[in-house]
């Protein structure tokens, strides 16, 4: 791979590891400001909901112009919603100002893999972006960890006395603001690629109209269907598990906030190695041949059920982030392959947004709705085992035997 492939990794890098960080650092705002405790998935659902609003447009903006360009635009807004959070914005607003950043951003992060690679090489593409991914997501929790724990203004007092440290969140936000900004200046050296499927209408009427057909021309084809399907699943269910780790966590290994947040990076780390697996062993042609592995996932998830001791869950962790990684970078590369097909990148990959954030959600939704009925962490856990299992039977069933053949 040439210069411009690796160019492109840094700056997804860079950018998903402050949007890592800065999760747990507005979670940590929230706690500092004595905020409700519904709040905390609230904060989700304010990101995710600019996702859904705003899929029939980003897309197509995206697709109307040099995806570097968009990738740069979108991290300047990430960065304004960090500067509105640090000048007293409330965290939800200023996190949904974020979310719309990462809206834009996400069209033109895996749009650009189609346009720049051939389709032989597109789920070897996806395990290095997800692998590099998941790397962002491990050092994110990490970082996010240690930046909001009350070590690091001992540590300020100590190594750097002039500096005084007030506000840890805040703190841990400009950091964050800091990498958004190295993230931004990357972008600058994107390759400029030719625009193939610019908008040639630009009336609100038209875009809806236009992303509606996509949606269905998606959901229509059966490996479209297959692939949107068990993404948005996976998506759902896994941003609903980081939420859920750090509530099992405070329960059955009795661990607090900033150790339980690290804990999410478990899962990151059979992610990379799931996602180098499938890079190796999967070709697109058999990419359904992989979703059994989203079935032995959710047996594993409902297992947590069981465990108190620290050892084991970790690795039950790794194994529930390897099982995600083999089975979701087909089915992500399968996705962008067929859209890129359909209806050009931008636009697929919209809808995969619109459809993934929906997801999300719901799932957080019902995760609230157990949580507000006072459901036993056992119980929750076990339910949404069952239900990555059941989920992707069906699918399974439905779809195990298709192949290929574009």
């Amino acid at each position: 791979m040439n210069r411009g492939f690796y160019i492109i990794l840094s700056a997804q890098f860079f950018s998903s590891l402050a949007d890592n960080a800065l999760l747990f650092a507005a979670i940590a705002l929230l706690k500092y400001l004595q905020a409700p405790a519904w709040q905390t998935p609230v904060l989700q659902q304010f990101f995710v909901f600019a996702f859904i609003v705003l899929a029939p447009f980003v897309g197509i903006y995206a697709d109307a112009l040099p995806k570097g360009r968009v990738m740069l635009i979108s991290n300047s807004i990430k960065m304004l919603g960090c500067a509105a959070m640090l000048l007293g914005l409330h965290p939800l607003i200023a996190y949904g100002f974020v979310g719309i950043g990462a809206a834009m951003y996400s069209p033109a992060k895996y749009g650009i893999l189609a346009e720049y690679l051939p389709a032989q090489r597109l789920v070897w593409a996806n395990g290095w972006m997800e692998g590099l991914t998941v790397a962002a997501i491990i050092l994110g929790a990490i970082l996010g960890g240690m930046l909001i724990s009350p070590n690091i203004e001992t540590l300020m007092q100590h190594y750097l006395p002039a500096f005084s440290v007030t506000n840890i969140p805040k703190f841990a936000i400009s950091i964050v603001l800091g990498i958004y900004l190295i993230a931004a200046l990357v972008n600058l050296y994107i390759p400029k690629l030719p625009i193939e499927h610019a908008c040639k209408q630009s009336s609100i009427k038209f875009l809806l109209i236009d992303f509606w057909r996509s949606l269905l021309a998606l959901w229509r084809d059966p490996l479209g269907q297959v692939s949107l399907a068990v993404t948005s699943i996976f998506w759902g269910a896994g941003t609903t598990l980081r939420f859920i780790i750090l509530l099992w966590a405070a329960s059955a290994l009795q661990l607090e906030l900033a150790q339980a947040t690290q804990l999410t990076a478990v899962v990151a780390v059979g992610l990379a190695i799931g996602s180098v697996i499938a890079a190796k062993a999967v070709v697109l042609e058999h990419a359904v041949k992989v979703l059994p592995m989203g079935m032995l996932m959710g047996i594993v998830v409902a297992a947590m059920a069981w465990v108190s001791d620290w050892r084991i869950a970790i690795l039950m962790l790794v194994i529930i982030g390897t099982l995600a990684g083999v089975f979701v970078i087909p089915m992500n590369a399968l996705l962008q392959h067929r859209g890129y097909q359909l209806m050009g990148a931008g636009h697929s990959i919209a809808v995969q947004n619109f459809n993934e954030n929906l997801s999300i959600l719901l799932m957080l939704g019902g995760y609230a709705l157990m949580l507000h009925f006072e459901c036993s962490v056992n119980t929750i856990v076990i339910s949404f085992g069952m239900f990555i299992f059941v989920s992707m039977g069906v699918l399974n069933k439905l779809h195990g035997h298709d192949q290929d053949t574009a």
